[in-house]
């Protein structure tokens, strides 16, 4: 090699060697002036349902936060790094009215609901089956019943169940929660006789000819549940607290509000326990009894104690007519609205029928005007009949409204067949609510529904039933309304829209990675998409296998 081309050619290996030091260099630089991030989910269609920044490609966590959204060009180091593929990636679904522990019971109960079992005789085999392998005098126990979907058209009675299971109490409840049957020896150990009085708010049905009461009891289970039947055992408690962590997880429900009116301080530190052992992982919201005010105001707590894990939310009052009378009436409803409104508390009233629903709204006016600078959240649950009127007046007083979409797909063929054509077209609305200007939220009130919320965007989306036909179709809802009601409404609805409900820097890094997007798919094919990955706290608590 001649000497020129010698020294050419080690200018070149100096040239390569300088440009691969400075190229070190620049990496490094680059490196450390990288966001540092314990978890990042790239390649993701990331629907934030924040409108200041609506769609991202990558989202990076510090800690339980979401500490970037971005897209996917920005360079992010993370200790585990997930490549969505274009998966899309939505906050957490928030099931803003459920029952945690009336679906624990329900998963150690018969289920009684459609398609298995689809008369009187099948539930009475059921119960015979069941009461064979138990020792006598053990509580029997099914649910989710619906005289709409059996053969006879009835509700069973004792003389039915007693038939099938006469050495054990048994307990039978309505798909809605609001009914249940009790056999003889379940009647005996409560106490319920031909002379027994109908409680307050409650009513027992009785046979017209005797007296004698038939078993069918109406807004008298939590009683039955709370006085009459045994206590879940630790075990019990054990078994269905890992059965609905499962589930709620695979359903990507990171967060759910619990709207049992029975819940109470005791309740609560039950919950703290479950929370502090992990044995569940969803956050929780736990409203309570009207009678509980006290007790937790006498311990120190107010709406929002606690924490993210588990926070008291507001007073469940319960309106209802079993006895074709509103209970409790209007002047003692106001007094309990009025009470908590002034004690700082939010309330939730549980309002279904037209009559319901104004006398929520007047109590709900009237402690605004003897308070009209407390500021308070307050809740409308169900909303389920809302004629103009009443919505005009709601429209002025601008509460949340909490509703149950996957009743529209669960029980459309009922209401079609059951409610009056006057009161149909004031059903379930929706989209009239958000023409209103309120906020909507949505929720399932599990167990009376599944716990899905991708079957309830679909329904608000298409308000279908399950037979394929639609229920009033001119109050459907967008799906992005729709996924709102499960994500950035529904954490609205509980006062924690500042910590949760959009994947914003700064707020709880719950997210859930879905097979879809429910924003862009076919509207029909909303409710076969898939959870696939579920994030609380910017830990992986659940994913498809």
């Amino acid at each position: 090699m001649s000497k020129t081309l010698s020294n050419y050619a080690g200018r070149i290996v100096a040239w390569q060697h300088r440009r691969y030091t400075i190229y070190l260099a620049t990496q490094a630089t680059v490196k450390s002036n990288m966001p540092d991030a314990d978890l990042v989910l790239k390649r993701a269609n990331v629907i934030t349902m924040d409108p200041r920044q609506p769609y991202a490609g990558l989202v990076a966590i510090k800690g339980d936060r979401i500490s970037l959204v971005a897209g996917n060009q920005e360079l992010v180091t993370g200790t585990r790094v997930i490549d969505c593929r274009g998966k899309t990636v939505v906050p957490g679904f928030n099931d803003a009215h459920c029952h945690l522990f009336s679906f624990i019971r329900k998963q150690s109960s018969l289920d009684l609901g459609p398609p298995s079992l689809n008369s009187i005789s099948d539930i009475k085999a059921a119960i015979s089956r069941r009461a064979r392998n138990t020792p006598p005098g053990q509580w029997l126990s099914g649910t989710g019943y619906n005289e709409f979907y059996l053969a006879e058209k009835r509700h069973p009675t004792r003389r039915d169940i007693d038939e099938a299971a006469p050495r054990h109490p048994v307990v039978l409840t309505h798909r809605s929660l609001h009914a249940c049957v009790l056999n003889s020896l379940a009647l005996s150990l409560a106490g319920i006789t031909a002379e027994t009085p109908d409680p307050p708010g409650g009513l027992i049905d009785r046979d017209l000819d005797t007296g004698e009461p038939t078993g069918l009891l109406f807004e008298m289970l939590g009683y039955i549940r709370e006085k009459v039947m045994p206590p879940l055992t630790e075990d019990e408690l054990a078994r269905g607290m890992a059965m609905a962590n499962e589930h709620y997880l695979s359903q990507g429900i990171t967060s759910l509000q619990d709207a049992t009116i029975s819940n109470d301080p005791g309740r609560w530190q039950t919950l703290r326990r479950v929370k502090e052992a992990g044995k569940l992982k969803s956050r929780i919201s736990m409203m309570f009894g009207m009678e509980s005010l006290g007790r937790f105001q006498e311990a120190g707590l107010a709406s929002g104690s606690g924490d993210s894990q588990l926070r008291l939310g507001g007073v469940k009052i319960v309106l209802e007519e079993a006895t074709g009378q509103l209970y409790p009436p209007q002047p003692e409803l106001d007094r309990q609205v009025l009470q908590a409104h002034r004690a700082g508390f939010q309330v939730a009233i549980h309002a279904i029928e037209q009559s319901a629903l104004e006398a929520a709204i007047t109590a709900l006016e009237y402690a605004r005007s003897r308070l009209p600078r407390a500021r308070r959240r307050h809740r409308i649950e169900h909303c389920s009949q809302c004629p103009p009127r009443l919505l005009e007046r709601l429209s002025q007083l601008q509460p949340v409204v909490v509703t149950q979409p996957p009743f529209l797909f669960y029980s459309g063929q009922r209401y079609l067949a059951t409610v009056s054509p006057a009161r149909l077209p004031w059903l379930y609305r929706i989209r009239s609510l958000f023409d209103a200007g309120l906020v909507v939220a949505g929720s399932s009130d599990s167990p009376i529904a599944p716990a899905n919320p991708l079957v309830g965007i679909y329904a608000a989306v298409t308000r279908k039933a399950e037979s394929g036909e639609e229920v009033l179709s001119r109050e459907a809802v967008s799906p992005a309304q729709a996924l709102a009601m499960y994500t950035i409404n529904a954490a609205h609805a509980s006062c924690e829209e500042g910590i949760k409900g959009s994947i914003t820097p700064g707020k709880l890094a719950d997210m859930v990675v879905l097979s879809d997007d429910p924003t862009t798919s076919p509207p029909q094919r909303i409710k076969d998409i898939k959870v696939e990955m579920a994030i609380i706290g910017g830990e992986v608590v659940w994913e498809t296998h």
